[in-house]
């Protein structure tokens, strides 16, 4: 086991919030929680209505519990469920706890927060998930980048940034990767640079925070996880029913020891208590219903159509682009990374000028963790998951176009 796993909680779980299990029991009279009278509360009943026509009713147990105070780790029920679909998907070769957050972001800055400590370094692909360099540059620490390439973080650059890592300063203890439809670069790892990345984790002691909310966007065969590999427990995992089921109903889970999730939890109690257990009731009264094999599907549904948006639109980047970009078409995800060929800063370009041309982008430079250092970037992300065909075709030729008359402006200035 990883002596990450043996982490000592700094923080005391709230009484109160320890006495929440204990309200269950039959019989208890509760005299200590601040709970108000959920006789008080207008809800009867949550009806949803699913674009099949079918309505389903939320629970009366479900409601009733999601209508007040819970436990920080989410209602008993879909945590349950949680826990069983991450053992069918991934079967975690040692014992497991799950947490719900509010989103997977927030279990992820609640995870940093809880590891870091004053003067850390932490290994941070780059480029990389702009929340979570924006978050890190708030914590007390320092952003070591790891380089990628077309199959992610490269294992060979890691291990010499680790074998040589100088002895008068900390080593780092953690790793974040978001290992399949990278965002912002569409790249996934294979497993064979997985399995590699984690000889190295376990070589130097690392915790590897696998941040994976594009899991169930793989366009093909789904690569297994560091999670369905990790004998040590050294593996936090980070997934999100955001891209699944509704970006609005917030909900996340991590999964890990039961060491790290336990502070996590403490961490959620001296923050905001708990997720909203409203969204939970909703999303544990559907995913019941469809069972786990029902939801499986429904993930595979929602691959095969940003499989053909990708399609769709790296064939009009083809058709718009050829030779005045580069970029690699993903196997998962909602991201394409283009590299901008005779164009020396796009961020001018796409904030400004493409603007007025009518079509966005996000500039590359956001998505490095020391822009400072890596001067302006030639790199820029487009998202396909919202955009009609007929307006990937006009945004790509817009882009184009721009391309073109800047890059004509530079020879002409040079």
């Amino acid at each position: 086991m990883s002596k990450l796993t043996t982490l000592e909680p700094t923080l005391n779980s709230f009484t109160v919030r320890r006495l929440i299990p204990l309200t269950k029991i039959p019989g208890m009279i509760s005299l200590g929680a601040g709970a108000p009278n959920p006789g008080l509360f207008p809800f009867e009943g949550i009806n949803i209505t699913l674009k099949t026509g079918e309505s389903l009713q939320v629970d009366s147990t479900v409601l009733e519990e999601s209508l007040t105070y819970g436990p920080s780790d989410g209602i008993p029920q879909l945590n349950s469920w949680l826990k069983e679909l991450q053992r069918l998907q991934h079967a975690p070769p040692r014992d497991f706890a799950v947490a719900i957050g509010t989103g997977s972001q927030d279990l992820v800055t609640k995870g940093l927060q809880m590891l870091i400590s004053d003067g850390d370094n932490v290994l941070f692909e780059s480029p990389g998930y702009v929340g979570v360099i924006g978050f890190l540059r708030s914590q007390p620490c320092n952003l070591i980048d790891v380089d990628l390439d077309l199959h992610g973080v490269i294992p060979s650059r890691l291990r010499e940034q680790l074998d040589n890592w100088p002895a008068d300063k900390r080593k780092p203890k953690m790793l974040y990767t978001v290992p399949v439809g990278g965002n912002p670069t569409g790249v996934s790892q294979t497993l064979e640079r997985k399995k590699e990345i984690y000889e190295i984790a376990r070589q130097h002691d690392l915790l590897i925070l696998e941040d994976d909310p594009y899991y169930y966007l793989q366009y093909g065969e789904k690569i297994p996880s560091y999670l369905s590999f990790d004998v040590d427990g050294r593996v936090l995992r980070f997934d999100s029913m955001s891209k699944i089921l509704s970006s609005g109903l917030r909900v996340g889970w991590a999964t890990g020891p039961a060491e790290l999730i336990n502070v996590m939890n403490l961490v959620t109690q001296t923050s905001n208590l708990q997720p909203s257990s409203i969204a939970q009731a909703i999303t544990y009264t559907l995913v019941q219903s469809w069972g786990h094999q029902g939801f499986y599907e429904h993930t595979l549904k929602v691959a095969r159509f940003y499989k053909e948006r990708c399609q769709l639109f790296c064939k009009y980047a083809r058709k718009h682009l050829e030779g005045l970009a580069e970029w690699v078409e993903p196997n998962a995800g909602m991201f394409v990374w283009f590299y901008l060929n005779g164009i020396k800063d796009s961020s001018d370009l796409i904030m400004n000028k493409a603007v007025e041309k009518k079509v966005l982008l996000v500039p590359g430079i956001d998505f490095f963790c020391h822009p400072e250092e890596s001067g302006p970037s030639k790199f820029v992300r487009a998202s396909f998951s919202n955009v009609t065909e007929e307006d990937m075709d006009q945004g790509l030729e817009r882009l184009a176009s721009l391309l073109r008359e800047q890059i004509n402006l530079q020879e002409s200035s040079a």
